[in-house]
C-alpha cells in the first residue's frame, strides 16, 4: 500500500462536473499514440485520450473505467482528465454496446459513398472501449 508521498491526486471531469476525484497510486490512460502510465513525479505533460480503458490503481486494486475522447493535464502531483463521456462497468449496457459496435462495422463494410467512414470509426472505437 502507498503513503501519501506516493500518491497522485487524480480528477476526472466531464461537462456534468467533477466524476471522480481521490488519490491513486497509478493510473494507465490511454493516450491517442498509445497507452502511457503515470506515478507521482512524473514529467508534466498534456495530451489528447482516445476511447479506451483507463486503470487506476488503488491499494495496488485496479479500478477499470470506460473513456472517451478528452485531453489529460499531468502534473508533479496531479492528473486532469477531461473527457465528455467516462463509465463505470457496472454502468455499460452490455447488449447495447455489442449491438453499436455490429452497426459500426456493418458501415465500414458496407462502403457506401454517403457513410462518413471517420464517424463510422470513431463509433467502432467507442463501441469496443465499452
Amino acid at each position: 500500500m502507498a503513503n501519501n508521498s506516493q500518491l497522485i491526486h487524480l480528477k476526472i471531469v466531464t461537462p456534468r462536473g467533477i466524476f471522480l476525484e481521490d488519490d491513486v497510486s497509478e493510473l494507465v490512460a490511454p493516450g491517442k499514440d498509445g497507452d502511457f502510465g503515470v506515478l507521482i513525479g512524473h514529467t508534466p505533460f498534456i495530451s489528447s485520450v482516445r476511447p479506451g480503458i483507463l486503470k487506476i490503481f488503488k491499494n495496488d486494486k485496479p479500478e477499470l473505467y470506460s473513456l472517451m475522447n478528452g485531453f489529460v493535464m499531468v502534473d508533479v502531483d496531479m492528473v486532469r482528465i477531461f473527457t465528455e463521456i467516462i463509465e463505470r462497468p457496472d454502468d455499460i449496457d452490455l447488449k447495447r454496446a455489442e449491438r453499436a459496435k455490429e452497426r459500426a462495422e456493418k458501415r465500414l463494410l458496407e462502403k457506401r459513398e454517403d457513410t462518413d467512414l471517420r464517424r463510422a470509426e470513431a463509433a467502432l472505437k467507442r463501441s469496443i472501449a465499452r
